[in-house]
């Protein structure tokens, strides 16, 4: 059975110079291919673009840390939308062995200032635990609905939801987690997380995710729900990307981001995969849309 196909066994973005560049956030601004993305040496922020999807340009600081705020001493984890002209990012603040996420705003897609001093999310309840981080939030319908992972701060557990009809207030479904790992598949047995879900023409809403065998080996997977929050469906080409032995991407393959090319007809999917601590992102594709 045909699956994603990754591209030249390389990385697409990051090297030794960069240092660790993870969880990119990829989407189409202005007719180029926006990449934004976590920097772990800058403890920051970060974008690059492309008009390939593939050959990147120098990365730009969007936003850096605030060690001052007393819950952001490194930023990552970050996503981007616009809309009315406006670029609206959500991101992951760590600190003290927490999570919590914050929202900046930007005129220019670059330059992005806070709208809050405090955590417009934090961690509430027994299953969210320490952390919650990794955001996707799109607008739909006339309001923002957020998807998000919970749990341990190394790396999180469950994925869950929220909506706000202004992107800083929200609200947690009650019957969150939305999804937790299924112990019968092995490569999703103890822990999932760093979601992207998108809607889809085809197949209603569409979630990427990873899959950890354990907390050392992670996969990428694929799921739809026909609403987006409930009776999710997983794919049988899971799991969809997966480490290569002695490949630089060898231990693990982490948060996916995906779109669609329709003009190609085919799906487009960046993740960071990891080489014992170096950590860089990859490119791979899928032609048709026989996902499910």
């Amino acid at each position: 059975m045909r699956n994603f196909e990754k591209y030249a066994n390389r990385p697409v973005f990051g090297d030794e110079k960069t240092g660790t560049v993870f969880d990119a956030y990829v989407w189409i601004d202005n007719g180029k291919y926006r990449m934004d993305f976590s920097w772990r040496t800058q403890k920051a922020c970060a974008v690059s673009f492309s008009d390939d999807g593939i050959h990147w340009c120098a990365p730009q600081l969007t936003l850096e840390s605030n060690p001052l705020s007393g819950w952001e001493e490194r930023i990552n984890r970050n996503c981007v939308i616009k809309l009315d002209g406006i670029y609206k990012m959500w991101y992951t603040g760590q600190a003290r062995g927490h999570s919590y996420i914050g929202y900046a705003e930007s005129k220019d897609g670059i330059r992005f200032e806070r709208k809050s001093r405090e955590p417009i999310l934090f961690p509430e309840y027994p299953w969210e635990n320490a952390s919650v981080m990794n955001p996707c939030v799109i607008y739909d319908n006339g309001e923002y609905r957020m998807w998000y992972s919970a749990g341990e701060t190394y790396e999180p557990n469950v994925l869950a939801y929220a909506t706000s009809s202004d992107g800083t207030n929200w609200r947690k479904v009650r019957f969150n987690p939305i999804f937790v790992c299924d112990e019968s598949n092995y490569y999703e047995q103890q822990r999932i997380g760093g979601c992207q879900v998108i809607r889809d023409k085809n197949w209603g809403y569409l979630m990427f995710y990873i899959g950890y065998e354990n907390i050392d080996t992670a996969r990428i997977c694929l799921a739809r729900s026909d609403n987006g929050v409930t009776g999710w469906i997983k794919s049988k080409l899971n799991p969809i990307i997966s480490p290569d032995t002695g490949a630089w991407d060898s231990d693990a393959c982490y948060k996916p981001t995906a779109l669609y090319n329709e003009k190609e007809d085919k799906w487009m999917l960046w993740y960071n995969g990891r080489r014992e601590n170096r950590e860089y992102i990859g490119y791979a594709e899928f032609m048709g849309n026989g996902l499910f």
